[in-house]
C-alpha cells in the first residue's frame, strides 16, 4: 500500500454490541485524520504521541453523540505538556462524516526522553458535551491517573457515569515505500451497558480511591465483563492499526462466542470550524483602544487558529464594538 491508497475502513468508527455479554463498543481506525491534525504544527515526538492517543479516544467516545452535537476532551496539566484539547463534531446529517480537530500546548524546554505520558504532571482530564445553542454544556472532570490517557478516560467513565469502560489502543508512525512516514492509529472501546441499579457510593478500589469496574458490577455482569476483557487482552497492535485486518474480522476473531453485532460505520474527517466571522465575533467585546494595542506595526490585527493554523489579517477599523455596523462585511 502506498500513501495515496486509502483503505475502506481508514478514518472510520464501527459501533458494535456483544449481545450475550450486555456490552457495547466501538472499533476506530484513524489515518488521514491524524495526518490532518499533526501536520499543522511541528510537534515533538512526545507531544505527537499524546495527541494521537487523545484523538483516538475522542473518536471512540464521540461516535455516541447525536447529530450536530460537539464532544470535547481536554487535559490540563502542570507538566511539560500543559494542555491537550480535542473536538469531535457530530455529523450535520445522517450519512455525513463527523469532523475532528486537536492541538496541544507545551513547554519545549521541559521535554525529556521520558515516556509521553510522563510529560503530564498533576492535573485533570475533562469531557465536555455541547448540545447546541440554548442548552447548558455538560462537563465531567476526573484527576489524571494511571500510566496512559486511556486510563484517565476509563477513570472518567467509572466516576462520572459509573460505567465499566476499557480501551485497547495502538498508534504510531507507519513507513511506506520510499521512506514516507505518516501516522496511523486504531483501538477498541468496551463499555458495559447502563443498569438501573443504584450507583456505587464511597471510595473506590482504584488509584487514589477512584472507582474501578469491580466496584460497579457484580455477579453475572462481573463475569461477562471479566471475560470480555480477557478476550480483548489477546489483541495485537497490528490488528488494531491494520491495514490487513478489517474491523469486522477483528470483532469475530476476538468475540465470536459473545455474539458481536455491528451497526452503521461512521466516517470521520479532519475539520476545523474557525472562520473570519468567528474571529470578528471574538474581538467584538473589545473597544477601539483595546484593538489598537493588538494592532501590528503594519496596521493590521492578526489571529491564528491553534487547531488548523489558519492565519487571519483584519483591518483594525472593522473589529471591536466601536466598529461601524457592517464594516466587516465582504472583507
Amino acid at each position: 500500500m502506498t500513501l495515496g491508497q486509502k483503505i475502506a475502513w481508514d478514518d472510520t468508527i464501527l459501533p458494535f454490541q456483544l449481545d450475550t455479554a450486555d456490552i457495547r463498543g466501538r472499533v476506530a481506525r484513524l489515518d488521514g485524520v491524524l495526518d490532518g491534525i499533526l501536520k499543522q504544527h511541528d510537534y515533538p515526538m512526545q507531544v505527537e504521541a499524546l495527541i494521537a492517543e487523545m484523538a483516538l479516544l475522542t473518536a471512540l467516545i464521540g461516535q455516541a453523540i447525536k447529530l450536530r452535537w460537539k464532544l470535547s476532551l481536554q487535559v490540563q496539566s502542570r507538566g511539560p505538556v500543559r494542555m491537550i484539547a480535542t473536538d469531535y463534531y457530530g455529523p450535520s446529517a445522517e450519512g455525513e462524516p463527523a469532523r475532528m480537530r486537536a492541538y496541544a500546548s507545551f513547554d519545549r524546554a521541559r521535554l525529556s526522553d521520558a515516556r509521553p505520558f510522563d510529560h503530564l504532571g498533576e492535573g485533570y482530564f475533562a469531557v465536555l458535551i455541547d448540545q447546541g445553542e440554548g442548552t447548558t454544556p455538560y462537563q465531567g472532570i476526573t484527576p489524571i491517573a494511571g500510566s496512559a490517557l486511556r486510563h484517565c478516560a476509563e477513570a472518567y467513565f467509572a466516576q462520572s457515569e459509573q460505567l465499566p469502560t476499557r480501551f485497547a489502543l495502538s498508534f504510531g508512525k507507519s513507513t511506506e515505500a520510499g521512506g514516507i512516514e505518516h501516522w496511523r492509529a486504531g483501538g477498541v472501546m468496551l463499555q458495559h451497558m447502563p443498569k438501573a441499579s443504584p450507583f456505587a457510593t464511597g471510595g473506590g478500589s482504584g488509584e487514589g480511591g477512584l472507582l474501578a469496574a469491580r466496584d460497579i458490577v457484580g455477579g453475572a455482569d462481573a463475569e461477562n465483563w471479566s471475560r470480555a476483557n480477557l478476550l480483548l487482552d489477546t489483541v495485537e497492535d497490528l490488528e488494531l492499526i491494520g491495514p490487513s485486518v478489517a474491523p469486522t474480522d477483528l470483532l469475530v476473531r476476538l468475540f465470536h462466542e459473545e455474539g458481536p453485532r455491528v451497526f452503521d460505520l461512521q466516517a470521520v474527517r479532519f475539520g476545523c470550524t474557525c472562520s473570519e466571522e468567528r474571529v470578528r465575533n471574538s474581538l467584538s467585546i473589545y473597544s477601539a483602544r483595546d484593538i489598537q494595542t493588538m494592532t501590528t506595526a503594519d496596521g493590521i490585527v492578526t489571529a491564528d487558529c491553534q487547531f488548523c493554523g489558519a492565519h487571519y489579517r483584519l483591518d483594525p477599523a472593522t473589529v471591536g464594538f466601536d466598529a461601524p455596523e457592517g464594516s466587516g462585511d465582504g472583507d
